[in-house]
């Protein structure tokens, strides 16, 4: 697929319409940053995945979650951290 010279034209002249010419020098840096960051991150993907064998992860302890009261209104009340409800008991 062969882009024409007449669509990179069109293409450029809506570009400079669109963000104006002062500041398409800072959205051409920026895209350019961004395709280098996204390019890094691929190569570091391919590279992490082809020779680590996965691992399991020890879970990790559920922290208890509690509702603080509002002042002068009783205790906190523990709650469960599936469902956002209190524990029946």
């Amino acid at each position: 697929m062969r882009i024409s010279p007449t669509a990179i034209l069109v293409v450029a002249v809506l570009a400079v319409l669109l963000f104006g010419a002062k500041r398409l020098p800072d959205a051409a840096r920026a895209l350019g940053k961004s395709l280098r960051i996204l390019r890094s991150e691929a190569r570091a993907l391919r590279t992490d995945g082809a020779g680590a064998a996965p691992q399991a992860r020890p879970e990790a302890e559920p922290v208890p979650m509690t509702i603080k009261p509002a002042p002068g209104s009783g205790t906190a009340r523990p709650v469960a951290a599936d469902h956002g409800t209190a524990p029946q008991g």
